[in-house]
């Protein structure tokens, strides 16, 4: 976007904003973090304070872990099918799953509880274990709820966690005891193990059972279908039904081949008698003559060619030349008639072929429907021959099938037998000797990691949240203006006064408080009592100061804003206190510093203040001249600071926008710039009164100053575009009231090297009570 344009190049300051603020900007966050860091640190600690509290209050608990390895298949057992099987990585996915499942089941619990007798255990149910030696009447139900409620106990503590791309599975269990932690971290794995014998025992024997069973009815039902198929197979004198062996299927493939290639012999030939029937006549006599045609053709022209040639000496009635016409139609009657006869003899011939070949496609065709025929009365005889006989091989598999299984089962059941399993304890669980929670570590970690993120999001917040303009970065990035200078806040601890609250001071007021400050001073109360200048006029003051080297800085900045230099300058802000009558009373003071004569024309005619600053008279001001009644040279008034000059607003009018739109405006504004090399306004707020954009349209550019928090971004917007929709050029933007512990503005490095100089030593040592002043001159 082209700045020095901003109000020629059609968009608005609105939308400079918000296009803005979709850029990441990491500068601007670091500033964020450098200015919030106590609210981080503040949030962080009170939460590390909430950790160790935790930590202190949360009872101890041990935690015991048993290892223990779990198989797909029982390795004992494993059959060379199952070891081929590419589908068993694929049922693994559900068979691993299933287990943890089964050893966080509550059934798994309730076996555990029976196993270690833990109901009348102190250690895990005190309140069961006292009422253990008491007489009491309970129904099964009330034992089945007694003992659901101590296996969720148990449910509770328990962990499972398998190891990554292992068969490994780490049951751990916490607990408040740490050897009752240990006894039920083994407790179940012993369980599970149980189980898993018990399970697959009982399943076996139920297989056992049903295949026997299976076997003995599928053997009746072979025997029966065995039966069938041979009596059908003698009543059908069916024999095979392999086509390598079957006449009937053989023949039909033979016509099959026979009969397509009558009809593409039949087809040729039809193909050929009409290219005869259709072809010019010569051609085809010249195709079936074998060559006979065409020397007839020659010996024709060669006779015309010599009667052509005879012409050029004989006439046509030369004896000898009509002999020789004679011999000419002689040859052309002899080629006519050979040609007629091969027409027709090759006509002939090929209706003689064609009728031949339709013929023989025909009868093929005639023989290979009998035979079709025949091949399906074969096929509906051979569809049930074909049923008997697979349901006769299919049951025969399924009977082979059964049996290996029987005899597998009966392995796998004697193996069980044995307590064979597919489950290994590779590491029993150990008492163990410190707690597992709390960890104070763990607790410090977590609390310093989710304080810093709490405190870091609510920076974030509060940021996001913060429409205020602070820094350079957020002028360059909000507003869309070049940075022509930053200002440093001289005071510190001082409160900033609003627009309405700053008092214009007699003359007669400043004058008797600076010299009873000088007086104080000869009379040797001290180093202390040495009047400390405000913000105002601190480049006549205190010229080595940071605050008057930041105003040469904007000087600088305004001089080279345009190739062919400036000369008259409005100086405003959106609102009230943001720095603008500093701002133009210091820039007017730096620009003297040149040797070129200024004038500061106070056009605040609302609130002037600029006669009570620089300490003259403005009971005659621009008003006056306005209103015709003081000529311009009266109010062109001589300052304190060498080369400047002020022109006072006067009495306040009624009508102070109607005055400095008027001719009489232009016309003084016409003379100031004759007469000065730079002229200087001081206006009024932008969005209280409108007469900053009227000045505007009369000066160079202007110049927007921004109080470091205190202009809002949708003000800063609203004050762009009503100088936009003047028509006036603005310079760029001066950012006031920087907080002078700030190092950086934004990115970019900002600092002076400079100090006291020797001509006011007195500023090396100034009281905070002093400084105080130079916010609410703002």
């Amino acid at each position: 976007m082209d700045r020095e344009n901003l109000n020629l190049n059609g968009s608005s300051p609105a939308q400079v904003i918000y296009e803005s603020e979709e850029e990441l900007d990491l500068s601007r966050w670091l500033d964020v973090l450098q200015r919030r860091w106590q609210l981080i640190g503040a949030v962080t600690g009170c939460v590390v304070v909430a950790a160790l509290v935790l930590y202190v209050i949360t009872p101890k608990l041990y935690r015991a872990s048993t290892t223990i390895q779990i198989q797909r298949n029982n390795s004992s057992i494993v059959s060379m099918d199952q070891m081929l099987d590419f589908e068993s990585y694929w049922d693994a996915q559900s068979f691993y799953p299933t287990q943890y499942k089964l050893l966080e089941s509550r059934g798994l619990a309730e076996r555990v509880v029976r196993n270690l007798g833990l109901a009348n255990d102190p250690a895990f149910s005190p309140p069961r274990a006292e009422r253990s030696t008491e007489a009491t009447d309970s129904t099964a139900a009330d034992d089945a709820r007694r003992l659901g409620g101590l296996a969720a106990g148990i449910q509770g503590g328990l962990s499972i966690q398998p190891v990554r791309n292992t068969r490994l599975v780490e049951i751990a269990y916490s607990a408040p005891d740490p050897e009752l932690a240990a006894r039920i971290a083994n407790g179940v794995a012993d369980a599970y193990i149980d189980w898993g014998i018990e399970t697959r025992s009982d399943t076996f024997g139920r297989a056992s059972s049903f295949l026997a069973s299976q076997i003995e009815g599928l053997k009746q039902e072979i025997q029966e279908k065995e039966t069938q198929f041979q009596a059908y197979s003698r009543r059908t004198d069916i024999v095979a039904l392999d086509p390598n062996s079957n006449v009937v299927v053989q023949r039909l493939e033979a016509l099959n081949r026979d009969y397509t290639a009558a009809v593409s012999l039949r087809i040729d030939k039809e193909a050929k008698y009409n290219e005869v029937l259709n072809a010019p006549r010569e051609t085809v006599a010249e195709t079936y003559s074998e060559g006979l045609v065409a020397q007839l053709r020659r010996d024709v022209f060669e006779l015309e060619q010599d009667y052509a040639n005879n012409l050029e000496t004989y006439k046509p009635e030369w004896p000898a030349m009509q002999e020789l016409k004679a011999k000419i139609n002689n040859s052309r009657a002899n080629l006519q008639s050979v040609i007629d006869a091969m027409v027709e003899e090759a006509k002939k011939s090929a209706r003689t072929e064609y009728q031949t070949a339709l013929r023989r496609e025909r009868s093929l065709s005639e023989e290979l429907t009998r035979q079709k025929s025949a091949a399906m009365q074969l096929n509906s005889a051979s569809v049930e021959y074909n049923n008997l006989r697979v349901e006769v091989s299919t049951r025969r598999q399924l009977l082979d099938e059964l049996v290996r299984k029987q005899s597998e089962t009966g392995v796998a059941n004697r193996l069980q037998e044995s307590r064979n399993t597919n489950v290994v304890i590779v590491d029993r669980a150990l008492v163990p000797g410190g707690a597992y929670r709390p960890s104070l570590r763990r607790n410090l970690t977590l609390g310093f990691v989710l304080g810093f993120m709490l405190g870091l999001g609510g920076v974030v917040l509060l940021e996001l949240l913060d429409r205020k303009v602070r820094t350079a970065s957020d002028i360059d990035r909000n507003l869309g203006l070049p940075m022509l200078g930053l200002i440093p806040d001289t005071s510190e601890g001082a409160s900033r006064l609003s627009y309405s609250q700053i008092q214009p001071t007699s003359r007669r007021g400043q004058l008797e408080r600076w010299r009873s400050k000088l007086d104080g001073f000869r009379l040797g109360h001290g180093k202390s009592e040495i009047p400390t200048p405000s913000i105002e006029l601190i480049p006549h003051l205190n010229t080595r100061s940071t605050a008057a080297e930041a105003y040469r800085t904007v000087r600088a900045a305004v001089l080279l804003s345009t190739a062919g230099g400036i000369s008259s300058v409005v100086v405003t802000s959106a609102n009230p206190g943001e720095g603008k009558t500093s701002t133009s009373l210091n820039l007017a003071v730096v620009l003297a510093q040149l040797g070129e004569d200024v004038l500061l024309i106070d056009s605040d005619l609302r609130k002037p203040r600029l006669h009570d600053v620089l300490m003259v008279s403005g009971s005659k001001g621009l008003v006056d001249h306005l209103t015709a009644e003081v000529d311009p040279a009266e109010i062109f008034v001589r300052t304190q600071v060498p080369n400047l000059y002020l022109t006072p607003a006067g009495p306040i009018p009624p009508n102070p926008s109607e005055l400095l739109s008027s001719s009489a405006m232009h016309d003084f504004m016409t003379l100031a710039k004759q007469r000065f090399r730079y002229v200087i306004f001081d206006s009024p707020p932008l969005l209280a009164v409108s007469d900053a954009t009227i000045l505007g349209t009369l000066a160079d550019g202007a110049i927007l100053c921004v109080g470091s928090g205190l202009l809002d971004r949708n003000d800063g917007a609203t004050a762009l575009e009503q100088l936009s929709m003047g028509g006036v050029r603005i310079l760029g933007a001066v950012l006031n009231l920087f907080p002078s512990h700030s190092d950086s503005y934004g990115g970019y490095g900002y600092g002076y090297g400079y100090g006291p100089g020797p001509s006011d030593p007195e500023q090396k040592e100034k009281p905070k009570s002093a400084r105080r002043t130079s916010r609410a001159a703002l």
